[in-house]
């Protein structure tokens, strides 16, 4: 093509559609290239979207986007192989406009969102795998896929968490195991009526569950359970480096967590409509690549920003906060026509400004916390242990809970060192 234009985004996820919808709403000549045929034909099932940001961009969107449920429960559960404790949290004050959190299916979702992009003047071009960037002089000038070349001013790089591109530029070094997990998914067809009355569910709300302990087999991660409207997006993320150590195979580990007896009378009944795998970034601040190079950002997925507490797992806010913040460093460069990494640099200065950063600093050391192999099998079967304790009554005398909750702690392994010393770093971390 001998088009040049204003602006080339490679990856038509949240982040990639974010920054074209901006940009086309600004007047600026865009193409979105997207690897599926598609925006959203390659992610499994869906999740949890922290969606306030999106409002700026699409004041009121779940007026028309594809929202599966307002989420109103939360769900923090302690898993082991035959028992469990749950932390439940529940306020129906999410159910009102702007939602505080909604499930999607990406699938849906996604598609939705790009085509918003388009008719806001962007082009879409899908079916298209993006070989290389374009480099002359050091400044990235447009793409290549295969013998089809297109430049442009500036080139958005958008393409997820494996960002090969990214990697091929110098940007970003190889991942190392430890920062990155493997996500396995189903997504599990039940009639509305089943999933409101298995979960106490009415209308459009929604649970989420995170799950901790047995769902992984002691391995760093976690389970996690999503509704929508007629289907259960369910899964595990598991730390890539443990896998290889343990040599634990992830799809032997999905079905034993689709049987354990918590979690197989709650998918009873259902049709596995979707499966599948994929990585996800886990290495916080200590995996971020640099996002700008002359005429070049990073953005979502392939900057290696995502969140996981323990409480709630985040990325797809991120990657719409930092799609906007793309554009409004390209329409900053634009004005003064200068796209070198100095005129985008803006960019840096506006996801440092953003939650984005100020949420990743916050919990920089969530992921060595994550790693305490405590969480995954002592804690959970201490709780339990204790649970059972108060529970029990065979006819002996009951003694009061601080020798309870001493012996419970004594029975599990853990010292009280340990106990305080955990505490500590967790309450730093989180």
């Amino acid at each position: 093509m001998d088009d040049k234009f204003d602006v080339i985004i490679v990856g038509a996820g949240l982040a990639g559609s974010a920054a074209a919808l901006k940009l086309a709403q600004a007047g600026l000549e865009v193409v979105l290239v997207e690897r599926g045929p598609y925006p959203g034909s390659k992610n499994l099932s869906g999740g949890v979207l922290y969606g306030r940001i999106l409002n700026d961009l699409v004041p009121n969107y779940w007026e028309e986007a594809p929202i599966e449920r307002y989420i109103t429960n939360e769900r923090v559960v302690f898993m082991t192989e035959q028992a469990s404790f749950n932390i439940d949290f529940k306020n129906q004050a999410f159910k009102e406009a702007p939602y505080n959190a909604i499930s999607v299916l990406r699938g849906k979702f996604d598609r939705w969102l790009g085509e918003k992009a388009e008719e806001a003047g962007a082009m879409l071009v899908p079916g298209i795998k993006v070989d290389e960037v374009i480099v002359e002089n050091g400044r990235a000038v447009g793409i290549m896929a295969g013998d089809e070349e297109m430049r442009s001013d500036v080139v958005i790089l958008a393409d997820g968490t494996n960002s090969f591109l990214a990697e091929q530029l110098g940007l970003r070094k190889k991942f190392e195991h430890s920062h990155m997990a493997v996500g396995v998914k189903e997504l599990i067809g039940l009639p509305r009526e089943t999933i409101e009355d298995r979960f106490n569910l009415t209308g459009d709300s929604g649970v989420a569950y995170g799950i901790v302990g047995y769902a992984t087999q002691g391995v760093a991660g976690g389970g996690f359970l999503y509704t929508n409207k007629e289907t259960i997006s369910i899964g595990l993320v598991m730390h890539l480096d443990e896998l290889i150590e343990t040599g634990k195979k992830p799809s032997e580990m999905m079905e034993e967590f689709l049987a354990n007896s918590l979690i197989e009378p709650l998918i009873r009944g259902g049709k596995m409509l979707e499966y599948g795998a994929h990585m996800v970034p886990e290495g916080g601040l200590a995996m971020t690549p640099q996002l700008v190079m002359d005429g070049l950002l990073i953005a979502g997925d392939a900057a290696g920003l995502s969140i996981n507490n323990g409480f709630v797992v985040r990325g797809m806010d991120l990657a719409l906060s930092t799609g906007i913040s793309a554009a409004e460093a390209v329409l900053a460069a634009k004005k003064k026509e200068d796209f070198s990494a100095a005129g985008l640099g803006i960019y840096r200065q506006l996801i440092d400004d953003s939650f984005v950063m100020k949420d990743m600093k916050t919990y920089a050391g969530a992921p060595s916390f994550m790693k305490t192999e405590r969480l995954y099998e002592a804690y959970p079967e201490m709780l339990v242990n204790l649970m059972t304790k108060i529970y029990t009554h065979n006819g002996q005398p009951k003694e009061h809970m601080v020798p309870i909750a001493m012996k419970s702690l004594k029975e599990s392994g853990i010292s009280l060192f340990q106990v305080a010393g955990d505490g500590l770093k967790g309450a730093r971390s989180l």
